[in-house]
């Protein structure tokens, strides 16, 4: 089963079908850190680079990019890069100024991917997790289709080749399909997804719309501190995947990002360590045959790695709705 290195999206963009993820959820990680990975990613062979606001990183990011198209590594059209409007911008009138604040802060002038980050909306304003007297989050209710108008404007303006969406589930998905006078239909879904959680239900519903999944945390978790549960087992560890990984004389890792490849998946692995960012780009070389997917799909959980149970007050929590 040869695998091209992109997906054609159904704007007619062209996705390459793993990335390299930037999120940074705890503080043990140094901004010197995230500019030597991302520069080691493009060197190995990654050219989509996923980021977003909140990351607080983009600067770094962006400084990475620009140096390795300034020592000819890459030209910028080689580049696929995501972005994401986070949940204190969903108002339509503060769309356009999430997007220029990534732009400003990668010194570019368009991206190539622009998604909303989650369908949960705090309240507007420049404190990204806005609480109140109680220390509890404060939420806001915008319809989620003005929020994509203004996504469709910002395409329209070229400071975005494509637009698309995040940890949306299927009803949240179809409120944007359906809305009247939609322009341009979310190119992707963006989910947590790996041999734990297959979201074999979305991942159905999103082929079936021509919108491509995007699978984050597909190694597992770093275990934030407050993000994750500390108890959850490890993905790398699983003594079935090593087992099989023995067996082909490949990384486990590689076996998991290949394994939602040939699903049909866009994966995202991240990494800081040069010799395993290395690793996780090699898996355009082997394949896993039919026995070998059985194995793996049947490591299946349905366990998310991110706990985002406080959110649940939010009236547009994704994860209540069967998918």
């Amino acid at each position: 089963m040869a695998l091209r290195p992109y997906v054609v999206l159904n704007d007619g963009q062209k996705m390459p079908v793993i990335g390299f993820g930037t999120c940074v959820e705890c503080a043990r990680y140094t901004s010197e850190q995230t500019l030597d990975s991302v520069k080691c990613a493009i060197e190995v062979g990654f050219r989509h680079i996923d980021g977003a606001f909140i990351y607080g990183n983009e600067v770094q990011v962006g400084q990475a990019i620009r140096a390795k198209i300034a020592d000819g590594t890459v030209k910028r059209e080689d580049i696929f890069y995501t972005g994401k409007l986070w949940n204190s911008y969903h108002t339509p009138e503060r769309v356009r100024l999430g997007l220029e604040k990534s732009l400003a802060a990668l010194q570019m002038a368009y991206i190539d991917l622009f998604v909303i980050h989650t369908p949960v909306e705090f309240k507007p304003g420049d404190d990204h997790f806005p609480v109140d007297e109680n220390g509890k989050l404060i939420y806001h209710n915008t319809d989620i289709r003005d929020t994509w108008k203004a996504m469709e404007a910002c395409k329209d303006a070229g400071l975005t080749r494509s637009i698309g969406v995040s940890n949306f589930n299927k009803r949240q998905l179809e409120l944007i399909l359906n809305m009247p006078g939609l322009k341009y239909k979310p190119v992707c879904n963006q989910v947590e997804c790996h041999l734990y959680l297959l979201q074999r239900k979305l991942l159905s519903f999103c082929k079936y719309k021509d919108i491509v999944m995007v699978g984050y945390s597909v190694l597992g978790s770093s275990r934030a501190e407050g993000w994750v549960n500390p108890d959850t087992p490890r993905l790398l560890e699983d003594p079935a995947l090593n087992t099989l990984a023995k067996k082909l004389n490949r990384p486990p890792a590689q076996l998991a990002i290949r394994f939602l490849l040939q699903r049909g998946l866009v994966t995202l692995a991240k990494s800081f360590s040069p010799e395993r960012i290395k690793q996780n780009f090699q898996i355009f070389d082997f394949e896993l045959n039919e026995e070998d997917m059985v194995i793996l799909y049947d490591l299946n959980k349905d366990m998310r790695y991110f706990n985002l149970d406080y959110w649940k007050d939010s009236p547009n929590f994704p994860f209540n709705d069967d998918y």
